[in-house]
């Protein structure tokens, strides 16, 4: 039997309800996890995307992890081989700095501000700091130039609920929603305003 795996998808953008996405291709619907560095560069519903895919088999499930750059994907694959990291927590890595700050943290050494992305307590930074610091030099960080996707919520309940995935606690999620919300804002204008606020 010869496994199939999925490397990059090209489809029309059917819905996205953050961390999710749902890709048509060719009338087949695919269920993606995204981080936010990837959907707020994506366009409107209804436009055609290629993601490239982490594909992750276990057990009993198949769990398929989508980003727009390549370089988000390397990076997504580097911080899981660090022990301790799985692919919640790279993603909420991916979704709280770019790739190039990411980057620059680590060859700094800069363990406080690693701590403030969900998931990553002081010895966990430590250990990126340590594993990471020689691939990070040799990646090409630079950009180039399972759940159910759900009905639309309102942007603030959107945006607590995209947090909590990322490893948010609801108490928390929701404080910094509500301290960055501005009348006329987007569920992602409010994740994106929300993740700068975390890092402060």
């Amino acid at each position: 039997m010869v496994a199939v795996v999925i490397g990059r998808l090209t489809g029309k953008l059917a819905a996205k309800q953050p961390p999710w996405l749902l890709i048509d291709v060719g009338g087949v619907g695919y269920e993606v996890e995204a981080p936010m560095s990837t959907i707020f560069d994506l366009p409107e519903t209804g436009r055609e995307v290629t993601l490239f895919v982490h594909y992750a088999a276990k057990e009993d499930t198949v769990a398929l992890y989508a980003f727009l750059r390549e370089n988000e994907r390397l990076l997504f694959r580097a911080l899981q081989k660090v022990s301790g990291i799985g692919a919640k927590t790279a993603l909420a890595v991916l979704s709280g700095v770019t790739t190039d700050e990411f980057a620059r943290l680590v060859q700094s050494g800069d363990v406080q501000s690693l701590t403030r992305i969900p998931g990553i307590g002081k010895k966990t930074a430590e250990r990126i700091v340590v594993e990471l610091r020689d691939r990070v030099d040799g990646m090409p960080l630079a950009a180039p130039g399972g759940g159910t996707i759900a009905a639309p919520k309102d942007p603030q309940t959107e945006a607590i609920s995209a947090l909590q995935q990322l490893g948010y606690k609801p108490v928390e999620a929701s404080r910094l929603v509500k301290e960055v919300a501005a009348t006329g804002d987007d569920a992602e204008a409010l994740i994106r305003k929300a993740l700068k606020a975390a890092l402060r």
